[in-house]
């Protein structure tokens, strides 16, 4: 397996040197702590993600504000009780995206949100908590107990919640067979393990941001 050095230089060649790839590592402006956040923000941007996927974001996101307002501010106990009369009206109501399965899987990931703040005290302060060494085995459970919260869309809203974490997007998962991490698709359990061992290593040897060493793999190659 390469040294994240390795990696972090040629990132630097193709970006046009040490400076110009540490502006595009910059952190982007502060966002709350996730453990601060209430478990609507979570099942709001849970649901964004959900929406967003294989959709034209700019239009998910004009009409966010309709979502916040028709899904009671993304409240947990309303949408986890979704009645089949109010799931009906969410598919005649023109203000929103009117996709069935997304709009089902807003009630089960609402219910899924419950479960684990019966179980944490709150969904936010599982994911704060949840250690940064396993990422994979949240994304593991998201997929697994969530709806539609699997793939990019769960790995995504993570990141834009403030999670400190990598993303196997496409160039990711490229510099990883590169780098000898992986010599596969990146979905099977042992490939999953590989990638966290390897993320942990670069991030001991280089004191970097999970987030920073996923953004650096993926400027690192050609994609």
């Amino acid at each position: 397996m390469q040294e994240y050095s390795e990696i972090k230089d040629r990132a630097e060649n193709r970006k046009g040197g040490n400076a110009a790839l540490a502006e595009l590592l910059k952190p982007s402006d502060p966002v709350e702590p996730i453990s601060e956040l209430s478990d609507d923000r979570i099942l709001s941007r849970f649901s964004r993600g959900v929406f967003q996927a294989g959709f034209n974001w700019k239009v998910v996101d004009n009409k966010w504000p309709n979502f916040e307002r028709n899904f009671h501010g993304f409240a947990i106990a309303p949408n986890a009780m979704m009645s089949d009369e109010e799931f009906d009206s969410h598919l005649q109501n023109k203000d929103i995206i009117r996709n069935a399965a997304k709009i089902l899987s807003i009630r089960d990931n609402a219910v899924f949100l419950s479960d684990l703040a019966q179980e944490h005290g709150s969904a936010a302060k599982m994911i704060a908590e949840w250690p940064l060494e396993d990422h994979i085995g949240l994304l593991k459970l998201m997929k697994l107990r969530g709806n539609r919260l699997g793939g990019m869309t769960g790995q995504y809203a993570l990141r834009f919640l403030g999670r400190d974490c990598f993303i196997l997007s496409r160039s990711v998962v490229g510099a990883l067979h590169r780098a000898g991490v992986i010599d596969g698709p990146a979905t099977s359990q042992k490939a999953q393990r590989a990638i966290q061992e390897a993320f942990n290593k670069w991030r001991n040897d280089s004191g970097e941001s999970y987030t920073a060493i996923s953004r650096t793999l993926a400027y690192s190659v050609d994609m």
